[in-house]
């Protein structure tokens, strides 16, 4: 009996070395890397592994041209978007997508977003699952020896997704929807709104102002917000309203006022001093 119990304990000891061992954490060729930006009002993340040159030749040969690239190495690449987008000119939902390219030569690239996410490499790639397929061409870069993403030419509603390696960069471009989304957001703030805060409908008139939408909304808006708390700042926003709408006796008075209300607040108006005086200035020639 003792016997039997000698040799279950050594078996039990040898499955738990075992695996313990297989946990072992070593460096990995391909390290992995992530990389995320916000573009208007939408997140876009990307995971991937990172493989280097060491001295291989890759465009053609280490990655075969018309062949479907896992666009890394192990996992596939993960790119996540955290609303609808446009991609290269193409609608694709917001979700994960396992990005898959085609080189399809040395300059003409198809960019893949697939729905089939934890795969490895492109051994189980179906294009029966792909979400959406665009083109996109490479432009020559400096030499990069580690593949990598980046995020460049980063403007209010568009951005660029770069994949970079070896002498090339491939630019994904990424449009967003920020307008709509921006109005949902104001709206719902207003309705949660603390009665005596002037601000968050000040904010949401700088936005309206800032980008030329919802004119008869901003002016509601700033006028709750005066009526509130009437200081410099939503004066001024209300003199900049009038101003968009070429009512330039108005917006001198209500500038006027809103100078007179900064000399009260002497900390917090000097920033904005000058931008108040300049404006004053324009629009006195304008009324005339």
């Amino acid at each position: 009996m003792k016997t039997k119990n000698l040799c279950f304990l050594s078996f039990f000891l040898f499955l738990s070395f075992f695996a313990r061992a297989q946990e072992l954490v070593l460096p990995l060729a391909s390290p992995k890397a992530s990389v995320s930006q916000t573009i208007g009002l939408t997140d876009v993340s990307v995971k991937y592994h990172t493989p280097s040159i060491r001295g291989r030749e890759v465009w053609g040969k280490l990655v075969p041209y018309g062949e479907v690239w896992r666009t890394g190495a192990n996992e596939a690449t993960l790119v996540t978007f955290s609303d609808d987008v446009v991609v290269q000119g193409e609608k694709l939902p917001a979700g994960t997508y396992s990005l898959f390219t085609i080189p399809e030569t040395h300059d003409n690239w198809t960019i893949i977003f697939n729905k089939e996410l934890n795969q490895w490499g492109a051994f189980d790639y179906k294009q029966s699952e792909d979400a959406l397929r665009v083109p996109v061409q490479a432009i020559p870069s400096d030499h990069h020896e580690t593949l990598f993403f980046s995020f460049t030419n980063i403007k209010p509603t568009s951005g660029e997704l770069n994949l970079n390696w070896e002498k090339i960069r491939i630019p994904i471009r990424i449009d967003v929807e920020v307008d709509k989304k921006a109005v949902a957001n104001i709206k719902s703030a207003i309705s949660q709104a603390k009665p005596d805060d002037w601000r968050i409908y000040a904010q949401a008139v700088n936005y309206f102002l800032q980008n030329k939408k919802e004119s008869e909304l901003a002016l509601e808006l700033i006028d709750k917000s005066i009526e509130i708390n009437s200081n410099f700042y939503n004066n001024w926003l209300k003199a900049q309203l009038m101003a968009q709408h070429n009512e330039y006796r108005e917006a001198v008075v209500l500038v006027k006022k809103a100078i007179k209300l900064g000399e009260q607040e002497k900390e917090t108006f000097k920033q904005y001093a000058t931008d108040l005086e300049l404006d004053l200035k324009e629009w006195r020639v304008k009324q005339n």
